[in-house]
């Protein structure tokens, strides 16, 4: 008779090791879910420790880079929440402007409007200054710190643009209009430090001269318009945008 070869050993406890790889899955997942419920550093770095664990001390599957990746993702989230926070900031300022407009009967002098670069209040020159002069008059000086005080409620940065049409100009005072759009800015730059205490550091001033029109020099009408001084209560945006171009100027000039 032939001798039955012995039955090999059978492997009972094999369900264990698939059971322990099951649950190590599990807990991962749960840890997984746990970290995407809010995105921040300290759930990462928990996330990356506890995965560690799991898989028995080796790397994290969870790299640093990737984690920091899907933080700055949530950055353009914020920086939208918080341009609309600042947008409405700026349109209940131009109401309150509007309404002291209003109230005054300034309309006709003096208009506001909200663009890229923020909140415009644009003065015409004949409200505040005689024709070829720099020095504010006397019986308006009133209302230009009352508009200084209502613009001075937020903390934004707020820059003073002189303007003028581009009939050339050659008086005892200024030889150019450049000379005559800068000392207007800065001339109201300077009444609303004193006046509206407003902080220096908040304030720049700039003559545009007649390079910024808004309206066709070839009629008085666009003329008028264009003769003005605005006063820009700048976003927060627009304002790092102008940062980083004269940062970059200063660099292209110093490789030069």
């Amino acid at each position: 008779m032939k001798k039955k070869k012995p039955e090999g050993h059978m492997n009972h406890e094999r369900w264990l090791l698939s059971y322990s790889d099951f649950m190590t899955l599990l807990m991962i997942l749960f840890v997984v879910l746990f970290a995407m419920s809010s995105v921040d550093q300290t759930k990462y770095k928990q996330l990356s420790e506890s995965m560690k664990i799991a898989m028995g001390g080796g790397k994290s599957i969870v790299a640093n880079q990737d984690a920091v990746s899907i933080t700055e993702n949530s950055k353009p989230l914020n920086t939208e929440i918080q341009a609309e926070n600042e947008q409405s900031k700026l349109e209940k300022l131009q109401s309150q402007v509007d309404k002291y407009l209003e109230q005054n009967g300034m309309k006709g002098s003096v208009s506001t409007q909200i663009d890229e670069r923020g909140l415009v209040v644009s003065i015409n020159d004949t409200l505040f200054f005689d024709s070829g002069r720099a020095e504010i008059k006397t019986e308006p000086q009133k209302k230009l710190i009352e508009i200084g005080k209502i613009v001075n409620q937020l903390d934004n940065y707020i820059r003073v643009e002189g303007h003028t049409d581009n009939v050339p100009i050659s008086n005892g005072q200024f030889s150019s209009n450049w000379q005559l759009s800068s000392a207007r800015a800065a001339n109201v730059t300077q009444f609303l430090i004193t006046n509206s205490g407003i902080q220096p550091q908040k304030l720049s001033a700039v003559g545009y001269g007649e390079y910024r029109p808004i309206l066709d020099n070839s009629t008085e009408e666009g003329r008028a318009k264009n003769r003005r001084v605005d006063i820009i209560i700048v976003n927060s945006k627009f304002n790092k945008i102008e940062n980083n171009k004269i940062g970059e100027n200063l660099v292209t000039k110093e490789k030069k």
